[in-house]
């Protein structure tokens, strides 16, 4: 492909990275066998058998040549003839990592792989078989004493399957989403340490011994599916990935809300990826766009009960800041950049208050932080019911949130790049050696006085300079998604995935669009296009439900639109809920201690208790988050655990300018309320705000009248947006509900026109071709014709 070239040498490039090894042993030595693809050299690494307490690894300097490698392997043959000589244990395809337990440290190899996708020419791979290999021999082994509790961490371990939905590539920085992969040429430790790579515990040592990654592969942990769609003859590869965070990972009812640091649980990271294949040697376009999903960043709970299927929801009232909260969204501003806009979907009428009154508290934490922020930076929100909305008619639903994905998708706007067979990726980063691009594709640096920042390159037309991609003034000018839009039901996988499926399927109609795949940036939900990528969001949905909540995803909206037979449905839903029941109360536990052992979060110690004995949290954080119910046999049902979270670093507190030091400014536009000084979580680079100012704080109180529900909020150039009934069942600062609840009646065609009630252009420089329309009636892709060819991980 016409952006293999670039790209190799933008992540690794053919020399950097190994695939294939073979494991070999002696009584006192493992020799690994690392080659590259092309077979061009060998590289020998060296792993002691005798101490069983402590990881000696050597890695030989020597590069060989295949004929040398084979004379060094019969040499060391030779050389322990005595003892029994070199033989051949396993072929692997890289190293998960090493974990100790109570006794020796063990290897965990990669045996088995399958592709299972390619991301511009760079291969993605599934793990199809693993082994885990105690590193001391047999002799050394019959020395340690027998421990029940070690067998039994063994198969708890067993239990993380590495052959679901783990993937990983050689070549591809699949922890990243592609627009941070252009902008930025961070490899090594910086990437295992991100949050979506989940062995970089079980790698840190050997990581730390070897400094480098040469040995060790990325395992990032969710959701992988590729398709080629042919549109008019064309065809175009459509990725879809999801990306767990492994920072307070866990189970449904074990892991709710924010911890103190700032994370929340189900945290998942969505890209869509959509590019179209050329011949060798032709310019290739490629889109993306990047959305989130994850726990309402409260500290609130649920006890399991083995008696109930809806247990109640306690809202603890310890943060009375939202101190949490404010580092939640400040992490989401390091990594995305501005604006975060929020889709709440949680309901807000019932007849015993559960999910109210969590709405009522986020609604009130989001006004608490906002108060203190800057117009242009304040969080933008949308509370709306989809359980409410639904009831009526499911294509109603996903029409209206369609709408709402056009505005989310003006705000943020969706990364673009044009790359000619010459593109080099130092190209992307001709910038002043004082700025620093991050993953919201920003500069750290004070927009609008340097013309060579991103916000300039979206503003100029091709003709005034040299295109950074292209290097030529033909192609199109690269865009930047900044911002993301986060959307959130109670445990973020039913509803949820579906706000995400109706986001994604407006993003997509934008990326054909700006491909020149289709005429018109909109697809109908009645267009084969819709079905197929409904079915990505299906499958992606189910998968994560069953990560994080034990069943598959309830699809009922789903289901409907295909015209499904509506008791077929409300059967499988009720299945589908018994299923998620009882692996909450039964099978969660040891699942969450599975989870808590793999990440590092909880590390045995002969003279602690064992990770299976603790009632509560003490894996992370003695004393935490929540109440402890105890079954008959003391073992604790509900448990919260921390997870290692990020390091906190000092940063400038200042907020008050628009222009920034980018040595100073730290990922964050949200000021700290506290003393001293001012504490941000960073996953990345720095990133500056772009939004427009016409956004406000919140007033949500469900028992309040409109009037004075609001009446506080009413400022010049402030917009709050709230339905013109009085049961608050929406509201949002950035979105006209009035004209939201009226598309909501109806499935006639939208004009293709950006809507009047847009309050302002937040992405500077889009031209009118660049400006995102929702999901409409024009069938402008029904008549492609498709063929799809899947790659499921």
């Amino acid at each position: 492909m016409a952006l293999r070239a670039g790209m190799e040498s933008s992540f690794r490039s053919c020399d950097a990275w190994m695939q294939k090894f073979r494991l070999y042993e002696t009584r006192s030595m493992f020799y690994m066998i690392g080659r590259d693809r092309s077979r061009t050299y060998w590289r020998v690494l060296k792993i002691d058998r005798l101490d069983p307490s402590e990881l000696n690894i050597l890695e030989d300097s020597t590069t060989y040549s295949e004929r040398e490698c084979s004379d060094l392997l019969r040499r060391i043959h030779e050389g322990n003839i005595s003892t029994g000589g070199l033989k051949f244990v396993t072929t692997c395809y890289g190293i998960v990592g090493f974990i100790k337990f109570l006794g020796p440290y063990y290897m965990l190899l990669i045996t088995k792989r399958r592709e299972i996708g390619a991301i511009c020419g760079h291969t993605v791979y599934a793990i199809s078989e693993s082994e885990m290999i105690p590193l001391p021999n047999s002799t050394v082994r019959s020395n340690l004493p027998n421990s029940r509790d070690e067998d039994r961490y063994k198969r708890l371990l067993c239990t993380m399957d590495l052959t679901k939905d783990f993937f990983f590539s050689y070549s591809y920085h699949v922890m990243r989403s592609l627009q941070k992969n252009f902008c930025d040429n961070e490899a090594g430790h910086v990437l295992y340490e991100t949050m979506f790579v989940w062995n970089e515990f079980l790698t840190r040592e050997i990581r730390n011994h070897l400094k480098n990654t040469l040995w060790t592969v990325a395992l990032v942990y969710g959701f992988f599916k590729q398709a080629t769609l042919s549109i008019a003859g064309r065809d175009f590869t459509l990725t879809l990935i999801a990306r767990r965070s492994r920072h307070y990972a866990g189970m449904r009812y074990l892991k709710r809300g924010v911890n103190e640091k700032g994370k929340v649980a189900n945290d998942v990271e969505t890209e869509q990826i959509v590019y179209e294949g050329v011949p060798e040697g032709f310019p290739m376009q490629v889109t993306s766009v990047v959305q989130n999903r994850g726990s309402i960043p409260l500290f609130w709970s649920q006890e399991t009960s083995r008696l109930n299927l809806k247990p109640d929801i306690i809202v603890s009232k310890k943060d009375q800041t939202y101190e949490a909260t404010r580092l939640h969204f400040e992490n989401l501003l390091s990594r995305y950049g501005n604006p975060i806009i929020i889709l709440n979907l949680i309901k807000t009428e019932e007849k015993k208050p559960r999910e109210s009154k969590l709405r009522a508290e986020f609604a009130t934490a989001i006004d608490f932080i906002n108060k203190d922020l800057p117009e242009e930076n304040r969080l933008k929100f949308l509370h709306w019911d989809l359980h409410k909305h639904s009831q009526s008619k499911a294509t109603n639903a996903l029409f209206t949130l369609g709408r709402v994905a056009t505005y989310a998708l003006t705000l943020t706007g969706f990364f673009y790049c044009q790359v000619s067979p010459t593109w080099r990726p130092d190209d992307c980063l001709k910038r002043s050696s004082s700025e620093k691009v991050n993953n919201s594709g920003l500069s750290s640096m004070d927009l609008g006085e340097n013309e060579n920042d991103v916000g300039y390159l979206l503003e100029r037309k091709p003709s005034e300079g040299d295109d950074l991609i292209n290097g030529n003034h033909s192609g199109k000018p690269p865009m930047f998604q900044r911002g993301v839009l986060r959307t959130n039901c109670i445990d973020c996988l039913d509803r949820t995935n579906v706000a995400q499926y109706a986001y994604g399927l407006t993003a997509l109609g934008c990326q054909l669009h700006a491909l020149g795949g289709i005429d018109c940036p909109k697809i109908d939900l009645d267009a084969p296009l819709a079905d197929e990528l409904m079915g990505f969001y299906e499958s992606m949905g189910d998968t994560l439900a069953h990560q994080y909540g034990g069943s598959a995803a309830h699809n009922k909206i789903f289901s409907q639109r295909r015209g499904q037979w509506k008791a077929a449905t409300q059967s499988q839903e009720f299945f589908r809920t018994l299923q998620r029941y009882y692996n909450n109360a039964y099978m969660d536990a040891m699942k969450q201690d599975a989870i808590d052992v793999f990440l590092g979060n909880f590390q045995p110690d002969i003279d602690k208790p064992a990770v299976w004995e603790l009632d509560s949290d003490q894996p992370s954080d003695s004393g935490r988050n929540g109440q402890t119910d105890v079954d008959e046999d003391g073992r604790s049902i509900f448990k919260r655990c921390m997870s290692d979270g990020n390091i906190l670093r000092k940063t400038n507190p200042s907020m008050s300018t628009t222009k920034i030091d980018p040595e100073k400014y730290c990922a964050s536009v949200l000021p700290d309320r506290s003393e001293g000084a001012r504490r941000v979580l960073s996953e990345s680079s720095p990133d500056i705000s772009t939004s427009e100012s016409e956004i406000t704080f919140s007033r949500y109180t469900p028992s309040m009248p409109r009037r004075q529900l609001f009446g506080d909020a009413q400022r010049e150039n402030n917009h709050i947006h709230y339905t013109e009934y009085g049961d608050s069942s929406s509201c949002s600062n950035f979105v006209d509900l009035d004209w939201l609840s009226s598309s909501g009646n109806s499935c006639e065609e939208e004009p293709y026109e950006r809507s009047s009630i847009l309050i302002s252009s937040p992405v500077a420089g889009l031209s009118s071709e660049n400006v995102m329309y929702g999901i409409g009636a024009t069938p402008s892709t029904s008549d492609s014709s498709m063929k799809m060819a899947l790659y499921n991980g």
